[in-house]
């Protein structure tokens, strides 16, 4: 089926890739770096997941994952001197993983499929108020706005705009994980807008 994958994971401690966003990577353990290896002379596709809490007990082995990963393509890649790699994946989906599939690799291979993006109804006025609290949110933080000019243009999808307003904003791991699992963009909306507003406070407040 053209939505079901076979995709290597990248498990993480508190990192949430979402689609639409690109994710540098520092790749130093053998596994991973087998894992990197293996990506770039095949389909260069891999799935970076996000470690459940605990997981250090059974890191070395097959630690708990979140079922919700994003995944994408390596478009960039410098291999070190000492074997390590530095990394850079670009997000394009949504995955939720299925199953562990039965592999001779040191890493874990698994079985995924897309996740589609539910339509979002009129969502105008949601984007600007988002728009609006990350122009506020740079100006209190001394940063240039016009970052905001690509990223956030107006040929951007509404999915496209929560996403990576959530990737550059919003620092909370447990918030990230559940808006890369809402699939409903409105409502994806409306918590990255609150979830905006919280962090204004939070500012002014400290």
């Amino acid at each position: 089926m053209a939505d079901q994958l076979v995709l290597p994971i990248f498990p993480l401690p508190d990192v949430t890739f979402f689609p639409h966003t690109f994710l540098p990577l520092h790749v130093f353990e053998t596994r991973y770096r087998a894992m990197v290896t293996d990506a770039l002379a095949r389909d260069r596709r891999l799935a970076v997941v996000r470690l459940r809490p605990g997981f250090e007990a059974r890191y070395e082995g097959k630690p708990e994952v979140f079922a919700v990963a994003g995944a994408g393509e390596i478009v960039s890649c410098e291999r070190l001197a000492s074997g390590r790699f530095n990394i850079l994946v670009k997000g394009q989906w949504r995955v939720r993983i299925d199953a562990e599939l039965p592999s001779d690799t040191l890493y874990l291979v698994v079985r995924a499929r897309r996740l589609e993006d539910a339509p979002a109804g009129d969502v105008k006025q949601l984007v600007e108020r988002i728009r609006a609290s990350c122009r506020r949110l740079l100006q209190s933080l001394d940063r240039p706005l016009d970052v905001l000019d690509g990223a956030l243009g107006p040929d951007e999808t509404a999915g496209a705009i929560a996403d990576r307003v959530a990737a550059a904003f919003l620092p909370d791991p447990s918030l990230r994980q559940s808006l890369l699992e809402t699939l409903d963009v409105g409502d994806r909306l409306q918590r990255v807008a609150q979830a905006l507003d919280d962090l204004a406070d939070e500012l002014k407040g400290s």
